[in-house]
């Protein structure tokens, strides 16, 4: 593998993912991971452009950046791309009315959304939603549309929590995939238009970014087919066997965010 020096040379913005990479999630609303606020810190107050990535849907953005703060991470709604405004977004621009499969946390996210005889399913991380009842329902509402629209929030398989590895929605989106015969469209990572939504926000090419996050699929690989650089950290989600995944080769391997902005700090833009 190339020297640190070649491998983030003209990086010019850093997408960073946060659960997993900034924090873990859980009772009490979660922890930060060690050294991950200084990081970020120090990563805001350099020359790089910095923009939060989340998959996170079970929390509206507002809850997300509250309990951030409350962590001790410099961060506000407007740094942060999620998924569930985007979906909104695409909800009213096709004229789709959706039956809501979701978690109460992100539910405010959707109440300018007209939830009236439903015309396709959005699916996030529901957890203890995931019943076989709200899954049957869903799946009734698919089989009823003549061209069933399944929007999933994300694809993820499992993330970390402080009790430990949960599954999350992606996990639920196949159960209804294969019921119905359908392929969910996705609006969050790895979905290329997520990833060029945040550059965008930043102002910055795909090949001026290197994406931070724990995720060896939906972080890392979906940046680097968008054409962006992906460090993958050894917190969060990370197993020793994604050091050997078939197809996703990182460009670094780091032990958490603060050596990968200590790296950055040293390196990027160069």
């Amino acid at each position: 593998m190339a020297a640190w020096g070649e491998r983030l040379a003209g990086v010019r913005g850093v997408l960073l993912d946060i659960s997993g990479v900034l924090y873990d999630c859980g009772a009490g609303g979660g922890r930060a991971i060690a050294g991950s606020v200084e990081a970020v810190a120090r990563l805001k107050q350099s020359h790089l452009k910095v923009r939060f990535c989340t998959n996170d849907s079970q929390k509206s953005r507002g809850k997300l950046v509250g309990l951030l703060r409350r962590l001790g991470f410099d961060i506000s709604e407007d740094e942060v791309t999620s998924p569930a405004p985007a979906t909104c977004q695409i909800l009213k621009e096709r004229g789709l009315r959706p039956h809501l499969l979701i978690h109460e946390g992100v539910r405010s996210e959707f109440d300018e959304i007209d939830t009236s005889n439903p015309n396709c399913v959005v699916i996030a991380d529901a957890a203890e939603g995931f019943s076989y009842q709200n899954m049957n329902k869903a799946f009734q509402v698919l089989m009823e549309l003549e061209n069933p629209v399944l929007i999933s929030l994300g694809k993820g398989r499992y993330y970390k929590e402080t009790s430990g590895l949960v599954l999350d929605v992606g996990a639920y989106m196949k159960a209804l995939e294969y019921a119905c015969g359908i392929e969910a469209e996705v609006v969050g990572k790895p979905s290329p238009e997520f990833f060029k939504a945040a550059l965008q926000a930043i102002g910055v090419e795909a090949h001026q970014a290197v994406m931070i996050g724990d995720d060896i699929v939906g972080d890392v690989g979906g940046a680097q087919r968008c054409g962006m650089r992906g460090l993958q950290v050894r917190t969060g989600k990370f197993r020793p066997s994604d050091e050997h995944h078939p197809e996703v080769k990182p460009d670094g391997y780091v032990d958490n965010l603060a050596e990968a902005v200590a790296l950055l700090l040293q390196h990027a833009h160069k």
